[in-house]
């Protein structure tokens, strides 16, 4: 039987999240949307407004009975931090409950900084964040980072190009020096969770280095060892140059000596080689761009990649796949990091926009 505190719990989430979905609703609307009974709606949504997390809005129109009391979301009843770690600085963003960024920070990193000093330094950039925010309403603080990681235990393994980070327990030490909770997973599943999209899709992330975050059946993946993603370790060319994680002829090195030699377009097609093999292999019909390599050419990639597509795959008209670039930008990796820290309130970790999750029916709690 289902721990009545876990139950409890995922309901309230199952409200909470209809309610940020809907933005203004009632607790008939909310019965009909989650399955619950009017005595369990009742009683969460009590306790939501006991803790300051939804509000009235006011009634909704008359439709011939007694007007309804809607309710809404506070969005700043609760925060979250969101940090993109990466090999040349760290961007910091202050996340309402309405994935609405009210501030953000960035700082510059050296080639030899040393965990110890990016951990004071990234502590120090978060408090400067929360200034002013009482640490009661902060929920903690989301971190990606370059793989491969260990996104259970928080702990970095061989970054290639860092290699004095391996080993790092960013997440438990960050969380020492902040008295928060952190949440570490690698800077590309953080990107998928970024904005909403197809349940079979995949984020994919050309910067100093080349990674994808994976959604299939609409679950993100994260391997068996919570390292999936290395897209850019598959070896399109056994002659070619050495990558930095000592293979020859890596996608990311192939794409990197492009970028390199000021040939975008080189880059945009090699880029466009690697994302059809893993379009046929996982059957996707959604690809998200990103990275500052993508930031800097974006249409460039977008159309290039549109055509390869379309040339690789053996029935485009069937296998179609929808290019884009991500909404969020630059920011788009620290945004899906507060969504690591946001998703279990609304009951999921798919997106800062998430649908509702489906409460357990049977619990008046």
């Amino acid at each position: 039987m289902a721990n009545l505190t876990a139950l409890r719990d995922h309901n309230t989430a199952a409200v909470l999240g209809a309610i940020r979905g809907a933005g203004e609703t009632s607790q008939v609307e909310l019965a009909a949307a989650t399955g619950l009974t009017a005595q369990a709606i009742s009683k969460i949504v009590k306790r939501l407004a006991e803790e300051g997390l939804v509000t009235r809005a006011g009634q909704a129109l008359p439709t011939g009975g007694k007007p309804r009391t809607l309710l809404r979301l506070v969005p700043q009843a609760r925060w979250a931090v969101g940090a993109h770690l990466h090999r040349s600085g760290v961007t910091a963003l202050l996340v309402d409950l309405d994935g609405r960024v009210a501030g953000s920070a960035a700082l510059a990193i050296g080639p030899d900084i040393t965990p110890d000093h990016i951990l004071d330094r990234l502590a120090e950039l978060v408090d400067g964040l929360l200034a002013g925010v009482e640490r009661e309403r902060v929920l903690g603080v989301g971190l990606a980072c370059p793989g491969p990681l260990d996104q259970r235990a928080g702990v970095l393994h061989r970054v290639t190009g860092r290699p004095g980070w391996a080993g790092a327990a960013l997440g438990p030490e960050l969380g020492a020096r902040l008295g928060l909770p952190v949440a570490l997973d690698k800077n590309t599943t953080a990107g998928v969770l970024s904005q909403p999209g197809s349940p079979d899709r995949a984020f994919v992330y050309l910067d100093d280095g080349l990674g994808a975050g994976l959604v299939l059946g609409g679950r993100v993946q994260r391997g068996a060892r919570t390292n999936a993603g290395e897209f850019g370790h598959q070896v399109l060319d056994p002659r070619g140059p050495r990558c930095a994680c000592g293979n020859l002829g890596c996608l990311e090195a192939l794409c990197l000596a492009a970028l390199d030699a000021g040939a975008p377009d080189r880059a945009a097609d090699l880029l466009g080689e690697g994302i059809a093999n893993l379009v046929r292999l996982l059957d996707l019909d959604e690809v998200v761009l990103g990275g500052r390599a993508v930031l800097a050419a974006p249409e460039l990639y977008r159309t290039r990649i549109t055509a390869l597509l379309g040339e690789r795959l053996p029935d485009p008209d069937w296998q179609q796949v929808a290019v884009s670039v991500a909404g969020a930008g630059r920011q788009a990796v620290a945004l899906g990091a507060a969504g690591l820290v946001l998703g279990p309130l609304f009951g999921t970790g798919e997106a800062l926009s998430p649908a509702p999750a489906p409460p357990v029916a049977g619990a008046d709690m």
